[in-house]
Protein backbone atom coordinates (compact mmCIF):
# COMPACT_ATOMS: atom_id res chain seq x y z
CA UNK A 1 0.00 0.00 0.00
CA UNK A 2 2.03 3.01 -1.16
CA UNK A 3 1.67 6.47 -2.25
CA UNK A 4 0.83 4.84 -6.31
CA UNK A 5 -2.37 2.90 -4.71
CA UNK A 6 -3.80 6.59 -3.36
CA UNK A 7 -2.49 8.27 -6.44
CA UNK A 8 -6.68 7.96 -7.81
CA UNK A 9 -7.76 9.70 -5.11
CA UNK A 10 -5.20 12.49 -4.47
CA UNK A 11 -5.74 13.11 -8.59
CA UNK A 12 -9.27 13.27 -7.49
CA UNK A 13 -9.17 15.52 -4.30
CA UNK A 14 -6.94 17.92 -6.61
CA UNK A 15 -9.37 18.04 -9.17
CA UNK A 16 -12.22 18.87 -6.72
CA UNK A 17 -10.11 21.44 -5.05
CA UNK A 18 -10.33 23.47 -8.22
CA UNK A 19 -13.55 24.37 -8.41
CA UNK A 20 -13.91 25.39 -4.68
CA UNK A 21 -11.14 27.90 -5.73
CA UNK A 22 -12.51 29.19 -8.67
CA UNK A 23 -15.88 29.91 -7.32
CA UNK A 24 -14.57 30.86 -3.97
CA UNK A 25 -12.23 33.41 -5.80
CA UNK A 26 -14.59 34.89 -7.84
CA UNK A 27 -16.92 35.71 -5.34
CA UNK A 28 -14.35 37.70 -3.17
CA UNK A 29 -13.55 39.30 -6.97
CA UNK A 30 -17.60 39.91 -6.87
CA UNK A 31 -17.17 41.28 -3.45
CA UNK A 32 -14.00 43.61 -4.17
CA UNK A 33 -15.59 45.08 -7.13
CA UNK A 34 -18.70 45.80 -5.22
CA UNK A 35 -16.46 47.79 -2.32
CA UNK A 36 -14.40 49.66 -4.63
CA UNK A 37 -17.37 50.64 -7.05
CA UNK A 38 -19.84 51.80 -4.31
CA UNK A 39 -16.67 53.57 -2.06
CA UNK A 40 -15.91 55.55 -5.58
CA UNK A 41 -19.59 56.41 -5.99
CA UNK A 42 -21.16 56.88 -2.92
CA UNK A 43 -18.23 58.69 -0.40
CA UNK A 44 -20.10 58.28 2.53
CA UNK A 45 -19.28 55.38 4.37
CA UNK A 46 -22.72 55.73 6.71
CA UNK A 47 -24.72 55.30 3.56
CA UNK A 48 -27.26 52.54 3.20
CA UNK A 49 -25.61 51.41 -0.11
CA UNK A 50 -22.45 50.39 2.33
CA UNK A 51 -24.79 48.92 5.23
CA UNK A 52 -27.32 46.99 3.58
CA UNK A 53 -26.96 47.24 0.41
CA UNK A 54 -23.40 45.54 0.93
CA UNK A 55 -24.84 42.76 2.85
CA UNK A 56 -27.48 42.44 0.84
CA UNK A 57 -25.22 42.06 -1.95
CA UNK A 58 -22.73 40.20 -0.84
CA UNK A 59 -25.12 37.15 0.47
CA UNK A 60 -26.71 36.74 -2.79
CA UNK A 61 -22.81 36.67 -3.94
CA UNK A 62 -21.85 33.70 -1.44
CA UNK A 63 -25.61 31.72 -2.18
CA UNK A 64 -24.98 31.79 -5.77
CA UNK A 65 -21.67 31.32 -5.74
CA UNK A 66 -21.82 28.07 -3.42
CA UNK A 67 -25.02 26.75 -5.04
CA UNK A 68 -22.67 27.26 -9.10
CA UNK A 69 -19.22 25.43 -7.21
CA UNK A 70 -21.34 22.55 -5.79
CA UNK A 71 -23.58 22.50 -9.65
CA UNK A 72 -20.64 22.04 -11.05
CA UNK A 73 -19.25 19.13 -9.45
CA UNK A 74 -22.89 17.53 -9.85
CA UNK A 75 -22.43 17.88 -13.34
CA UNK A 76 -18.86 16.46 -13.36
CA UNK A 77 -20.29 13.63 -11.44
CA UNK A 78 -22.92 12.89 -14.36
CA UNK A 79 -25.51 14.05 -11.79
CA UNK A 80 -24.36 11.59 -9.05
CA UNK A 81 -23.71 14.28 -6.15
CA UNK A 82 -23.62 12.77 -2.66
CA UNK A 83 -24.85 15.11 0.60
CA UNK A 84 -20.94 15.41 1.65
CA UNK A 85 -19.67 16.30 -1.64
CA UNK A 86 -21.71 18.80 -1.85
CA UNK A 87 -21.22 20.27 1.64
CA UNK A 88 -17.55 19.71 1.09
CA UNK A 89 -17.45 21.57 -1.93
CA UNK A 90 -19.86 23.95 -0.39
CA UNK A 91 -17.55 24.50 2.92
CA UNK A 92 -14.55 24.73 0.80
CA UNK A 93 -15.68 27.42 -1.39
CA UNK A 94 -16.88 29.80 1.51
CA UNK A 95 -13.39 29.06 3.11
CA UNK A 96 -11.79 30.62 0.03
CA UNK A 97 -14.07 33.16 -0.09
CA UNK A 98 -13.49 34.17 3.53
CA UNK A 99 -10.03 33.81 3.38
CA UNK A 100 -9.41 35.85 -0.01
CA UNK A 101 -12.00 38.66 0.66
CA UNK A 102 -10.67 38.73 4.57
CA UNK A 103 -7.28 39.41 3.17
CA UNK A 104 -8.76 42.07 0.99
CA UNK A 105 -10.18 44.33 3.62
CA UNK A 106 -7.13 43.85 5.92
CA UNK A 107 -5.26 44.93 3.15
CA UNK A 108 -7.94 47.91 2.26
CA UNK A 109 -8.33 48.93 5.89
CA UNK A 110 -4.32 49.09 6.41
CA UNK A 111 -3.97 51.02 2.83
CA UNK A 112 -7.30 53.50 3.23
CA UNK A 113 -7.45 53.27 7.13
CA UNK A 114 -10.43 52.90 9.54
CA UNK A 115 -12.36 55.03 7.53
CA UNK A 116 -13.47 52.42 5.37
CA UNK A 117 -15.04 50.69 8.48
CA UNK A 118 -16.83 54.14 9.77
CA UNK A 119 -19.95 52.42 9.69
CA UNK A 120 -19.36 50.74 12.52
CA UNK A 121 -19.54 52.10 15.82
CA UNK A 122 -16.49 53.11 17.60
CA UNK A 123 -14.22 51.88 14.46
CA UNK A 124 -12.36 55.51 14.05
CA UNK A 125 -11.71 55.84 17.59
CA UNK A 126 -10.20 52.26 17.92
CA UNK A 127 -6.15 51.56 16.72
CA UNK A 128 -6.06 50.12 12.91
CA UNK A 129 -4.62 46.82 14.04
CA UNK A 130 -7.56 45.90 16.39
CA UNK A 131 -9.91 47.24 13.60
CA UNK A 132 -8.48 44.62 11.10
CA UNK A 133 -8.17 41.91 13.05
CA UNK A 134 -12.22 42.99 13.97
CA UNK A 135 -12.68 42.88 10.59
CA UNK A 136 -10.91 39.90 9.69
CA UNK A 137 -12.38 37.86 12.54
CA UNK A 138 -15.64 38.89 11.92
CA UNK A 139 -16.10 38.60 8.26
CA UNK A 140 -14.22 35.17 8.44
CA UNK A 141 -16.07 33.49 10.72
CA UNK A 142 -19.71 35.28 9.72
CA UNK A 143 -18.98 33.60 5.41
CA UNK A 144 -18.00 30.46 6.82
CA UNK A 145 -20.81 29.94 9.11
CA UNK A 146 -23.47 31.23 6.69
CA UNK A 147 -21.32 29.10 4.10
CA UNK A 148 -22.06 26.08 6.24
CA UNK A 149 -25.81 26.63 6.05
CA UNK A 150 -26.38 27.90 2.38
CA UNK A 151 -23.92 24.91 1.36
CA UNK A 152 -26.05 22.33 3.57
CA UNK A 153 -29.57 23.43 2.02
CA UNK A 154 -28.08 23.63 -1.75
CA UNK A 155 -26.64 20.06 -1.49
CA UNK A 156 -29.87 19.17 0.29
CA UNK A 157 -32.04 20.12 -2.87
CA UNK A 158 -28.93 19.26 -5.41
CA UNK A 159 -27.95 15.62 -4.21
CA UNK A 160 -29.34 12.63 -5.68
CA UNK A 161 -31.58 10.55 -3.56
CA UNK A 162 -31.78 6.58 -3.23
CA UNK A 163 -34.78 5.35 -4.43
CA UNK A 164 -37.10 3.16 -1.74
Amino acid sequence: MGLGDNLPNIVLELLTLRIPLKYGLLISLGVIAWVVATHLLVPDPRSPIHTVGSGVFFNLLHITGIYLAINTVRNEAAGNLTFKTGLKTGISTALVYAVSASLFFLVAILVVGPRLMASEPGAENLPVWQVAIGAFVGFSVLSLIFGLIYSTVISFFLTKRKEL
